[in-house]
């Protein structure tokens, strides 16, 4: 019995689909304020309604966040990072280091074995900016390029869906590093650990950047 053809997407689904691209581009950025409802609708060819239905699907599964008499922002990236983000809330830093381990560890290994030309010297500037933010005790910085090393190490393994997970702990991560004024975010800054996994990812070593990279967590969690 033949198939039944496909029913058309909806004007809804459309707009949704068409923010999706928005945010997988990177147009749309995490805690990017979105264009307001007549420039939406415009761009993406549908009514004020159609868009008004479509924001408020993407609020619903936590991709956006509605605030009243401010805008609507990019609370993630996609539903995965915001089904991940509301998880991470809910559990330890404990449970949270587990998690990195899982994850980071793989993804070192495969990064030593799949890493280009490009992914190297994305590491290779990032530790530079993490460096530099040490040397002028900027926190921010420091923070940022923590942060941004860490997925960059992720983002050399080319798995899309280990990196749409780990999207999910980046901000929850950020928060582990930057840790309250009072106390010394430069105090354990791991310079030789993240050396070793950029070291080791460099060499096409998996084994050792696996090491490396549990090693760096172990230390982490003291």
């Amino acid at each position: 019995m033949p198939l039944a053809p496909a029913a058309p997407a909806s004007l809804v689904d459309q707009a949704i689909d068409g923010m999706r691209a928005l945010l997988a581009s990177g147009e749309w950025d995490l805690g990017h304020r979105i264009p307001p409802e007549p420039v939406l609708a415009s761009s993406l060819g549908v009514s004020r309604n159609t868009v008004r239905e479509a924001v408020k699907a993407l609020a619903h599964v936590g991709v956006l966040e509605v605030r009243r008499g401010d805008g609507t922002y990019v609370a993630a990236t996609t539903e995965v990072q915001a089904l991940m983000r509301r998880q991470c809330d809910r559990v330890d830093l404990t449970h949270l280091l587990e998690v990195r381990h899982a994850i980071e560890v793989r993804a070192a290994s495969l990064a030593a074995e799949r890493r280009t030309d490009a992914d190297l010297a994305e590491l290779d500037a990032i530790a530079l900016r993490r460096e530099e933010a040490i040397e002028r005790r900027d926190r921010t910085a420091f923070v940022d390029a923590d942060v941004d090393l860490h997925v960059a190490v992720v983002a050399a393994a080319h798995n899309p869906l280990l990196l749409e997970i780990y999207g999910g702990l980046v901000e929850t991560l950020r928060a582990s590093i930057d840790q309250p004024e009072g106390d010394d975010v430069f105090a354990e800054v791991f310079a030789a650990e993240h050396d070793a996994v950029r070291t080791a990812i460099r060499g096409g070593d998996p084994v050792a950047a696996a090491a490396a990279s549990a090693e760096l967590l172990d230390h982490v969690a003291g």
